[in-house]
């Protein structure tokens, strides 16, 4: 498949990284000659330097044969023009744009071929909201993702000292809960997986990825670290796009305080949201926080567009009593960084953003994607197509499917019936498959595990 990405940034060079890896024919496109080179000498790709969205560009990046242009430059405008030409004068078969500013969101037909042709939408700020949402919906999780329409959860966390299982084997699990089913798919310890077996010992400080349906989530998150109460009190730092679009999800439910630093946009926020408190200063001023009850607070979330200003007001945050503190980080190397220590969860909206681009691209029917442990590990559902002759999964239960090194099946979704932890179950044509992989580099064996072979057609 050869694939168009504009924008070399964080999101376009991460995105080159990972399909380059994974065989794709890729061509870079970006202004920045310097960023160009660094990507080109580090990875197998083609780049070309000029203006994303002029036609002599996209003609020279080899838009009249391409299957998939792919617009996440920092500019909403030059994706949206660079979509029209490849529609207009390319033909390209699937355009997929990143689309920031929530004015475009109207939610009316203007991204349709009639009027602006975008096959698919992609908005960080909402799926940074929805990760942060999950995240309060479930205290202790250090990431919380959907299958299956939400029908299953797969859910890292950290195991404490206090938690029942801690010490014990895991086929302990099963005891304590005999009528809940769940997979451990993945055990990290002191950083290196560990793939779990019924005689894998469960250590403090753990971080334990999990399969369940999603009503079973908070008992199996009970055995691994004592139960927390439900967040009520949330402060929020940034009244940016994330920030605001998370205190209106949050406001109904939840009592919320945002700061923000321009007294403009303070204004703005207190006009457009309802019940949230919005406060007029800085998350780095200690004073502010005392003043605001920081030592009461249930999460604080720092949202700014500034890496540091978030580092600095998480650990003051921390310091002062905040019970969890979330901190928005640009920069990949800083969340490996202050991941885990003072700061509770180091979240990134260009990994975010990125699994969400994955979904769109995979060759097999995959759905969903998402990045783990900031792009090592990966948790795939594909949906199985085709017969026993077609297919290497079909008709086989799923110990006889042969798996890439480091791959489990953690649960299969059948209609509305959910197999989690089932070794006995024969794959069905149009089931949900959930696999983890540990090693995010054998997605393209999975690819080719659920590809139906020629002689279906």
């Amino acid at each position: 498949m050869k694939i168009i990405i504009l924008g070399a940034g964080q999101v376009g060079g991460t995105l080159a990284e990972h399909l380059a890896r994974e065989a794709f024919d890729i061509t870079l496109v970006d202004q920045d000659a310097e960023r160009l080179r660094e990507l080109r000498d580090r990875l197998d790709i083609q780049t070309v330097e000029g203006h994303a969205s002029h036609p002599d560009v996209l003609r020279q990046a080899g838009a009249d044969d391409a299957d998939m242009l792919i617009a996440v430059t920092s500019s909403d405008e030059v994706n949206m023009v660079a979509c029209q030409v490849c529609y207009s004068l390319f033909k390209t078969p699937t355009k997929i744009a990143r689309i920031r500013s929530s004015a475009y969101h109207t939610g009316t037909t203007f991204f349709s071929r009639e009027h602006m042709p975008i096959d698919v939408l992609i908005s960080p700020e909402e799926v940074v909201t929805e990760h942060i949402k999950r995240l309060i919906d479930h205290p202790g999780a250090l990431q919380v993702l959907d299958f299956a329409d939400n029908r299953v959860q797969l859910v890292a966390v950290q195991a404490l000292y206090g938690g029942p299982l801690v010490d014990q084997e895991l086929r302990v699990l099963k005891e304590h809960m005999p009528r809940v089913d769940v997979q451990v798919a993945a055990i990290y310890r002191d950083g290196s997986a560990i793939l779990p077996k019924d005689d894998t010992v469960i250590q403090a400080d753990d971080e334990v990825f999990f399969l369940a349906a999603s009503n079973h989530i908070s008992s199996v998150m009970a055995e691994l670290r004592r139960s927390e109460p439900p967040y009520k009190r949330i402060m929020i730092a940034g009244g940016g796009n994330v920030g605001a679009r998370l205190a209106s999800v949050l406001e109904q439910d939840h009592s919320v305080k945002l700061i923000e630093h321009s007294s403009e946009r303070c204004r703005e926020l207190s006009e457009t949201l309802n019940r949230t408190v919005v406060l007029h200063g800085d998350a780095t001023d200690r004073d502010l926080m005392l003043e605001e009850n920081i030592e009461n607070t249930d999460m604080f979330c720092a949202l700014t567009n500034d890496d540091e200003a978030n580092i600095m007001a998480s650990l003051l945050a921390k310091k002062l009593g905040a019970r969890r503190v979330l901190t928005l980080i640009s920069k990949p190397a800083y969340v490996d960084l202050v991941h885990g220590a003072d700061i509770d969860i180091a979240l990134s909206p260009q990994q975010a953003t990125t699994s969400s681009l994955l979904s769109h691209v995979r060759r097999a029917d995959v759905v969903r994607v998402h990045s783990l442990r900031h792009g090592a590990a990966e948790a795939i559902e594909a949906i199985a197509h085709g017969n026993a002759r077609s297919s290497r999964v079909i008709g086989r239960t799923i110990d006889e499917i042969d798996l890439p090194p480091g791959t489990t099946i953690g649960a299969l979704v059948r209609g509305e019936e959910v197999f989690i932890g089932r070794d006995d179950i024969a794959v069905e044509a149009d089931d949900h498959v959930i696999l983890f992989l540990v090693d995010g580099r054998r997605v393209p064996e999975v690819e080719r595990l659920f590809q139906v072979d020629l002689t279906f057609f």
